[in-house]
């Protein structure tokens, strides 16, 4: 294919490529975690945790406590995790950040739910009062078990729409406002901590410990998920300029403002997107940039699947918006080799035609799979296809339903050939490549494996879900 003259690039307008951060740093990360949790069973030691194993009551009690630390400190570490602190969402991404929250939560919830089972029967088995009588005992006359209660109710409610099977029935907007819920149960579980919490109380190194992850993890979410974003937002008003209709299912948006410059967003990255046009406003929505950030606009491009979704086909010019971000490691940043392919599902494809536009590529660099369902459905084909030729690179759409019975990324015209085959039919040196991915979550990981089947070492194989 003959390249054709490249699009020019303003030099300021262009936001600075982020580089990718070493993997040491995010593997001292994961060592800090251990170490807060050996500290944390540490301080129990210190307080007598070994010490009171010798009795049954006693020896409950302890392991309660036990269990009832590492909880608390692994809730905090969720919320710091999920606070969109910049330097930890660009070290681990929003894909290993997500699974890695989803991990912490489960985990601490188990913890917690020990910790109460441990510490009821250990109260009952020194006490006269019988297993529910010591349960009403706690909850009636203990400093702030009540608060606790609510606390762990709010809890047990994200934990279980927190399931697979649970959080496919919720819209969007509903889990959304129900996972808000998260900081209020651990809001109300850190007065019984304070008030009745031997370990938390017993020296004074344990109490500015504690108080200090406390007011970190709560700093970090007013900070970066409500300060930040409100500033930048009053700073630097941004506002709807363009509403277009691609399909009856699908809507692109373009906002402009004196703030998008200073954003710094590059092709591939999202926003947390809300706009002021009614009811509803408060709920943010995670929309993928679809065209590469110019200093002066941006725009996504998104499917109707949801309340929030929908209410895009109705936006007005004019209509006022906040944004938080820009997020994620779907950018150039990441790119470590000359020769990149571009794998989009769907509408996962916006991100990859940001990205198309914004990488600094020569002729042959780039190929571009597009996979639909039919071509019907091919969402900015023509954009892609045109941007494929002014960028010297390949657009192949790949179009058919999807293989019954097989986890695959392939449609049912390519059944004849394994996953691994196909990407290699379409892209014989694909081991040689960067390889982004962005579509549903079953398609993604059917061609992840494929890319790193055919040779693409793991570190060169980028993708980020956005459900679980």
């Amino acid at each position: 294919m003959t390249a054709l003259p490249r699009p020019r690039v303003v030099g300021s307008r262009r936001a600075p490529s982020a580089a990718p951060v070493p993997g040491w740093w995010r593997e001292a990360s994961g060592l800090a975690l251990w170490a807060l949790l050996v500290w944390v069973t540490c301080l129990w030691v210190l307080h007598g945790g070994l010490h009171d194993l010798t009795g049954l009551g006693d020896g409950l009690t302890s392991l309660g406590r036990l269990t009832g630390l590492l909880a608390s400190a692994l809730l905090l570490v969720q919320v710091l995790l999920m606070a969109r602190v910049p330097w930890v969402e660009q070290a681990w991404g929003q894909d290993q950040l997500a699974r890695t929250h989803r991990l912490v939560g489960f985990t601490s919830f188990n913890l917690m739910v020990g910790h109460i089972v441990l510490i009821v029967l250990g109260y009952a088995a020194s006490s006269e009062l019988g297993l529910w009588g010591t349960v009403w005992d706690l909850v009636v006359n203990y400093p702030g078990m009540l608060l606790a209660v609510a606390g762990t109710a709010a809890l047990a409610m994200v934990v279980v729409t927190s399931v697979r099977k649970a959080r496919a029935r919720l819209r969007y907007e509903s889990w959304h406002l129900i996972h808000l819920y998260g900081y209020l149960g651990a809001g109300l579980a850190l007065p019984h901590q304070l008030w009745t919490g031997r370990d938390f109380t017993a020296s004074s190194i344990s109490t500015w410990f504690w108080w200090t992850l406390y007011a970190v993890a709560a700093g970090s979410v007013l900070v970066f998920r409500v300060g930040l974003p409100l500033v930048r937002s009053l700073r630097s008003p941004l506002r709807v300029t363009e509403v277009r209709h691609d399909a009856a299912d699908v809507t692109t948006v373009t906002v402009t403002g004196p703030g998008v410059e200073r954003l710094a967003a590059q092709g591939g990255q999202f926003f947390q997107w809300r706009f002021l046009d009614g009811p509803g406003w408060t709920r943010a929505h995670p929309y993928s940039l679809s065209a590469a950030p110019d200093g002066r606009s941006l725009r996504f491009t998104a499917s109707h699947v949801g309340d929030g979704t929908q209410r895009l086909a109705s936006l007005r010019a004019g209509t006022r918006v906040l944004v938080e971000g820009p997020y994620g490691r779907l950018h150039r940043g990441v790119r470590t080799r000359r020769k990149v392919l571009l794998m989009g599902s769907g509408i996962g494809i916006t991100p990859m035609r940001a990205l198309l536009e914004d990488l600094e590529l020569e002729s042959g660099d780039v190929t571009v799979i597009h996979r639909v369902r039919d071509t019907a459905t091919a969402v900015l084909a023509d954009e892609i296809s045109a941007l494929a030729d002014e960028r010297g690179g390949r657009y192949l759409l790949v179009a058919g339903p999807r293989i019954p019975g097989r986890d695959t990324w392939l449609p049912v015209s390519a059944e004849h050939l394994s996953d691994v085959d196909a990407l290699r039919h379409l892209v014989p040196d694909v081991a040689e490549h960067d390889v982004f991915l962005c579509g549903s979550p079953g398609w993604m990981e059917a061609a992840r494996a494929a890319a790193l089947s055919a040779g693409v070492p793991r570190e060169h194989v980028h993708l980020e879900r956005f459900s679980y």
